[in-house]
């Protein structure tokens, strides 16, 4: 049974739909193709388990099959989907989640073959963004990417989409919405890129307001779960949402945090990556990710407690890369060190610090905020010159978007010592 609120006076929830279903837990096999030992299909295939548990479903069983390719038709080779069909029955499964992005055709012929709930990795993510989305721009753009996800999927999604029970894949918009055509999706694309965009503005403006204050902005990445939100309440007392799950956070949150020489700079959490992140979703949060491309420097948290915590620091990086990010001031942080008897000796050659700590008990964060200092010193200019008493004046400008180090009041004028933005010094 499900128990549809909408709430029509609210802009921001008139097409987002929230759903609440007392369904059975869907019970799921997982399914992985290994086109080479190297990309360890076994950890996908647990990533992909948590991604399910967080979407409200229970891994019951997996599968791996060894191949040079994707099968064009059905994603698995036939003699797999046959025993893929056995599993299915004797597991009681009421469907199955295959680890890479399916086609319209995969999608429709698996489901053909399997007469069961065909999702892909992509689905599972974008029905977890839809459920954790709070912010009006965070909404749109989740609506935006599963709207281009199932554009081009109407035809496939035959069993998923006509049913009325809730589960992956049914989150947001595309409840019942087998008759929905290709015309209508489009004009509804075209109608959240016209939010986007005004949103998009006001963003900028914002930006554009901290660009002309001067202060430095760091923006924290790192893949999902590695402890950015701790971090950030750790630091500023932010308040936001701090959960041992996949994506616990979406809205990017910004807050001040004065260090310890009485600079200020300005801490930006962002969305947690993953692999495999679907295109869709970097196209939909390019807005939101691009506080990483604007900021003065990039901190990059990372849970070493990970056994597979190298391979999430390669993800962080190219999805940074996919996204413009210039060659910035990295700070890598090991977080979780905590949960070592002995801290291992951990490497990062692609940031320029490197610091071991916990944002749960604090350990190792005076050193990171000393790094912190540190760019912004060797970002600014240093100045050590003496300035008439008629131009006492300018000393405001010091103090108000730099650092004072000394004034000294001489016969000649102020003597003065300390650090200031280019333009900054530009008016000195």
């Amino acid at each position: 049974m499900n128990k549809q609120c909408d709430n029509k006076n609210d802009r921001n929830e008139e097409h987002m739909a929230i759903y609440v279903t007392d369904e059975e837990q869907e019970r799921v096999i997982l399914v992985g193709v290994e086109l080479d030992p190297a990309d360890d299909c076994e950890k996908s295939l647990e990533e992909l388990s948590e991604l399910a548990k967080t979407a409200g479903a229970v891994t019951v069983g997996k599968m791996i099959q060894p191949r040079d390719s994707f099968h064009p038709a059905t994603y698995i080779g036939k003699g797999k989907l046959e025993e893929l069909r056995a599993m299915i029955q004797e597991l009681g499964a009421t469907g199955i989640i295959c680890d890479d992005e399916l086609s319209p055709a995969q999608l429709r012929n698996l489901e053909d073959v399997l007469d069961t709930k065909i999702m892909d990795r992509t689905m599972v993510i974008l029905d977890i963004f839809a459920a954790r989305a709070s912010s009006s721009e965070g909404k749109i753009q989740v609506e935006m990417a599963q709207l281009k996800y199932r554009s081009t999927r109407l035809a496939g999604l035959g069993i998923t989409l006509s049913r009325l029970g809730g589960g992956i894949g049914t989150r947001g918009p595309g409840e019942k919405k087998i008759e929905t055509d290709r015309r209508i999706i489009r004009d509804r694309i075209s109608h959240l890129s016209a939010e986007l965009k005004e949103i998009k503005s006001h963003r900028d403006i914002q930006r554009q307001n901290r660009e002309n204050s001067s202060t430095p902005v760091a923006a924290i990445v790192g893949y999902t779960n590695a402890g950015k939100s701790t971090l950030l309440n750790r630091l500023t007392d932010a308040g936001v949402l701090s959960e041992d799950k996949l994506f616990a956070t979406l809205d990017p949150t910004t807050r001040a945090l004065k260090l310890a020489n009485g600079e200020k700079v300005l801490l930006t959490d962002t969305v947690g990556f993953i692999r495999k992140l679907p295109h869709n979703l970097i196209e939909a949060f390019r807005s939101t990710l691009e506080e990483a491309k604007y900021a003065d420097m990039i901190v990059h948290v990372v849970d070493c407690s990970n056994d597979d915590y190298e391979r999430h620091m390669a993800t962080v990086y190219d999805t940074l890369k996919q996204l413009d990010v210039g060659d910035k001031p990295v700070i890598t942080l090991f977080n979780k060190c905590d949960e070592f008897n002995e801290i291992p000796i951990l490497k990062d050659s692609k940031a320029d610090y490197v610091e071991n700590i916990s944002a749960k008990t604090g350990m190792g964060l005076d050193n990171f905020l000393m790094d912190i200092q540190d760019i912004i010193l060797k970002s600014r200019i240093q100045i050590e010159r003496v300035f008439p008493y008629n131009e006492a004046g300018k000393l405001q400008l010091i103090r108000e978007y730099g650092q004072l180090e000394s004034e000294e009041y001489t016969q000649e004028g102020i003597k003065v010592k300390g650090y200031v933005p280019a333009w900054v010094g530009g008016k000195l």
